[in-house]
This record gives structure tokens, sequence and C-alpha cells, in this order.
């Protein structure tokens, strides 16, 4: 018989809908019941875990009073023992939790309008006083309370300080910079006083300069545009000084020469500097790739360094082994070269080694040097622009930091990577870690002709549009025994020509007068003469447009102001007969 209560059950009790009518039933329920608060509990601890062990802050709080609750991270951001003391503490968020009132209005009432903040940057005050910057996203919880929210909380303050140490780099690069560029000036204008030759380029300059004031915005345009009225007298020096440093001159003023030739030297490099940063950083410069003879790239260099090691009494070794390259054979060219130069400056005993080696699928330019070396927490401020591996009086030329910076970006730009390695007081040694080609792709390399080959008795017509740059080349290439004719343009080269002149090499400049260039020059005299007289050009352009150009009519381009060294290394390489 029915009980009454199971009329309104459909015949079936309270037990029976619970699952707990008969014993077999609940026998078979409880299990997966108790299973499920396991569940639950595992759950709950997880979530209690990490509430618990999270690196950021995370808190419930009521906007109208203080903290409901809140994890041990919160209580470290705002500097409190423990989160019972930070919730004790602060009741009132508005007055003791913010740094400005202003700030918890605005986020209250974004809260208010959209429900949630998120990442919102601003200060809390610490519980010893000392504001903490902090990344704060906030949820609005209305089924709590009418202001409840919860809130995840990131400290910031290494993010924010380092943004603002940066700024201040910024300003101080930039004043460095400034500084820079008046003793740049200022050395050109010492420089123009001196030789009365240069009257002309003074005029210019300070045009120039007058002009670079007016649109103060733009250094590096400025550096452009005056580097080749700046780079013309100082090449025209360099080639004079280079001959008297071949004359047989007393002591005393033999010093002197080394003196105006280590000054034009450092005019010259910081120049060369300004301008490839200049253009590197407003990206007109690009990579021109192609196969590339890369030992017979390092051999030139290497033979253009003999001279400096022998001058500075030190050992000079080259250990290269065949390779072909698909690279921009002038900015490897300039990368290998400032590393070179580099270690030749900070070597005071031992010597030098050029590398090229296999390493598995890549090739390792090496240059390893005894000098004085860097300290392991330098080792990557030395591509920074402006910073000097050694201060000054330690030994060594110094420059003015640009080096390893040009290094450092052309590098970037090819995609090598830059390796160093250095012990102080032992020498350091800076790697570059070449793609190389397919064997199926690799052309046979080209070798150089000998280092030591000579020049004595070339026939050598030189054109240039500069009289200072004419007599100091007729003054050097003469000293070595060439037979030397000069040629203010293409007319008077062609006139020569008809004389009976019959040059072994021809060396124009680019830039000649009447919008004439030294190219077309060459083409007209090699017609001429009915042969392909060898020739390159000399100029101060360094634009990547003539270069490929130039390169498109076979014809080398060797930029001003020229090294004594590179111009013998070239001229043996156009005298070398043709394999």
């Amino acid at each position: 018989m029915k009980k009454p209560s199971d009329e309104h059950t459909g015949g079936y009790g309270i037990g029976d809908l619970l699952g707990l009518g008969s014993q077999s039933v609940r026998k078979n329920y409880y299990p997966a019941l108790q299973q499920r608060i396991e569940e639950l509990e595992q759950e709950r601890n997880r979530y209690k875990w990490l509430f618990e062990n999270a690196l950021h802050g995370i808190f419930q709080a009521n906007l109208r009073g203080g903290f409901l609750a809140c994890n041990p991270a919160m209580a470290r951001i705002c500097g409190y023992h423990s989160p019972e003391q930070l919730v004790t503490r602060v009741i009132r968020l508005r007055e003791q939790l913010f740094c400005r009132s202003a700030d918890f209005d605005a986020i209250r009432q974004a809260l208010l309008d959209n429900g949630s903040v998120s990442a919102r940057e601003t200060r809390f005050l610490r519980a010893d006083g000392r504001p903490v910057h902090v990344a704060v996203t906030l949820l609005r919880r209305p089924d709590l309370g009418p202001e409840v929210v919860e809130a995840f909380v990131a400290d910031i303050t290494e993010r924010v300080q380092a943004r603002q140490k940066l700024e201040q780099l910024n300003q101080e690069l930039e004043q460095r910079v400034e500084a820079r560029t008046r003793a740049l000036r200022s050395a050109n204008a010492d420089l123009r006083h001196q030789i009365e030759e240069r009257e002309r380029v003074e005029r210019e300059l300070m045009v120039a300069i007058e002009a670079a004031k007016a649109a103060n915005r733009s250094k590096d345009k400025y550096l452009a545009a005056a580097s080749h009225d700046l780079l013309q007298p100082l090449n025209a020096a360099r080639l004079m000084i280079s001959a008297l440093q071949d004359s047989d001159l007393p002591a005393p003023e033999r010093r002197m020469v080394h003196q105006v030739h280590r000054a034009l030297e450092g005019a010259e490099e910081l120049l060369a500097d300004l301008l490839d940063i200049a253009r590197v950083d407003q990206r007109t410069m690009t990579p021109d790739l192609a196969p590339t003879d890369v030992t017979a790239l390092l051999e030139g260099l290497a033979d253009e360094f003999e001279a400096v090691a022998e001058h500075a009494g030190l050992r000079f070794r080259r250990r290269l082994v065949p390779a072909v390259v698909h690279t921009d054979a002038r900015m490897l060219t300039r990368i290998v070269r400032n590393l070179l130069s580099n270690a030749f400056r900070y070597t005071r005993a031992g010597g030098v080694l050029l590398a090229l080696r296999r390493c598995r699928d890549e090739l390792c330019i090496e240059v390893w040097d005894s000098g004085v070396g860097i300290e392991a927490d330098q080792l990557q401020d030395i591509f920074t622009e402006f910073r000097q591996l050694l201060p000054q009086g330690t030994g060594g030329r110094q420059g003015v930091g640009l080096g390893l910076a040009i290094v450092e970006r052309m590098a970037r730009m090819l995609g090598y990577p830059v390796e160093v390695a250095s012990r102080p007081g032992r020498g350091s040694r800076f790697r570059l870690r070449l793609p190389r080609l397919p064997e199926t792709d690799t052309p046979e390399p080209k070798r150089p002709a000998a280092p030591g080959q000579a020049v004595t008795g070339a026939g050598v017509l030189v054109i240039d549009n500069e009289p200072t740059v004419r007599e100091s080349m007729a003054t050097l290439l003469a000293r070595w025994g060439c037979e030397v004719h000069v040629a203010a343009g293409e007319a008077e080269a062609l006139a020569l020509v008809a004389q009976g002149v019959e040059p072994s090499v021809i060396l124009a400049d680019y830039h000649l007068d009447d919008r004439l260039t030294g190219d077309r020059a060459i083409a007209a005299l090699r017609r001429r003469l009915a042969r392909p007289v060898p020739a390159a050009l000399i100029t101060a352009d360094r634009s990547d447009e003539l270069l490929r150009r130039m390169r498109g009519q076979g014809l080398p381009v060797l930029n001003k102001p020229v090294k004594p060294n590179r111009l013998r290394a070239l001229l043996t390489s156009l005298l070398a007969p043709v394999a």
C-alpha cells in the first residue's frame, strides 16, 4: 500500500528520486559522489595553489572600501609581509593604495562604464611610502556587490625604469653627436687655416656649414653633401705626405711628416666612419650581392696592412683557404678592414692574424690580435657608437668609437653573425660567419697578383680636375718609379695620346669639370688607343648606384682619400697579366 506522500511522487519516495531508494542503489551512488567530491576538492586546491603562488598580484576588493582578499604576490608588490597585513591595513583603496586619487577615479569610472579595465598603468603606494609602477587589469563583479572588483596586478617597475633610461640615453647620444659635429667643424677650420691652397674649399665649406646650421635637423645629409669637398683636399694631402715619407728626410722632419700623416689619417677615418654611419642609418646603403672571391678580397686587405704592420713593428700573418661567397664585396671589405684597423690600433707587441677557415657549412673570417684585450662586461658595449675600447692614454691610436659600430650594422645588413672573444692583457678574436656557396655554384676563384709585383716603369695617366690632386698623385707615383702623365679632363688626356703618350694604366676621377665623368674619358681614350687599357676610377662618391654602374662597365672603384698601399695594390692588380 502506498504512503500518502507517494501520491505526489508518482509512487516513488524522496530517497528513490535522490538515488537512495534502495540499499543497492546507495551502494552504487556513494562512490561516484565521493569521487566527484574529491575531484572538486582537487580543483579547489589547484586554484588555491595557483592563487597563493602566482607571480602576479591577485586581489578582490570593494572600490568603496578596501581589500576583501589578496594573494602573497600582491602583498609583496605593496611591501607587506602577508596578505592578511595588507587586507587589514589598507581599508581605503583610493587614499591608501593609489599614489594619485585621480588615477583611482579614472579607473573606477571606466569600470562602471565598461565593466572591465585592461593593463592600465598606474602607481601603487608601498608600505614604506614609496611608489611602485604596476599594470592592473580589473573586472567588475556586480554579482558580488555594486562595486566589487577582481584584479590582476603586474609589477612593471623595471620596464618603466628601462624606458626612462632609454630616453635619457637617447638625449645623451644627441648631445654627444652634436658635440662631435662641433669638434669636427672646428678641426676642419683649423686644417683650412694651415693650408693656403684650400681657400676655395674653405669658402665652399663655410657655405655648406651655414646651410647645415639652417637645416640643423639633418646633420647626416650635411655630411653627405660636404663629403666630396672634404675628401678632395684630404686626398691630395695624404698622397703628398706619403711621397714625403718615402723621401730621405732628417729625423726631426721625418717625425713631423709622420705626425701630419697620423693627423690626416685620423681625419679621414672619422669622415669615412661618419659617412658610413649616416648612410646605414638613412638606409641609403643596400647590399649588392654577387659571387665574390673572398680569398682574393682578403689577400688584398692583407697586402694593404703589411705596411701598417711593418711600421708598427708587429708580426702579421694570414691563413686563408680558397673560397667564394655570395656577398657585397665592398661592405665585406669595409667590415674586415675595420676589424684589422682595430686589431693594429690596440696591439702594441706581438702580432695580428687574418684567417679564413671552413666551419662545417659556413666560412669563418677571423681576426686575432695579441693586444690589450677587452673586459668581459664590455664585449657587447664595444659595438655601440662612440664607444672606445680603451680609455685615452692606454696605448694605440685612438679613434672615435665608430669602427665596430659600422662592423655590427653592416654585418647585420648582410646577415653575418659577429662573435668576439677576449682575454684582458692577452688579446682578442673577432669572428665573422658567412654562408658557403654550394660547390656546384662556386665559380673558379681568381687569384690576385703577387703582392710584391713591381709597378716600376709603368706608364700611368692621371685624370683629375683638382690641381692639388694631380700634383700629389704625380709626385707619389713618380716616387714608385712610374712614368706619370696628368690631365685635367678628357680633352687634355686625348691631346696627350695624340702627342704619342701610350699609358699602361688610366686612373680617372669620376666627377670632372663641365659635368663630364671619368668613365666617359676612359671610354674615349680606349677608342683612340684601339685597345682596352686597364683603368680604374678614383672618386669621393661612395653611392651604391655609382658602384653598380661602374661594375657593369668593368671598372674598379677606389674611394678618396686614397691610401697609398691600396693604390699600389690596385696598380699591381691592373698591371697583372691576364691568365
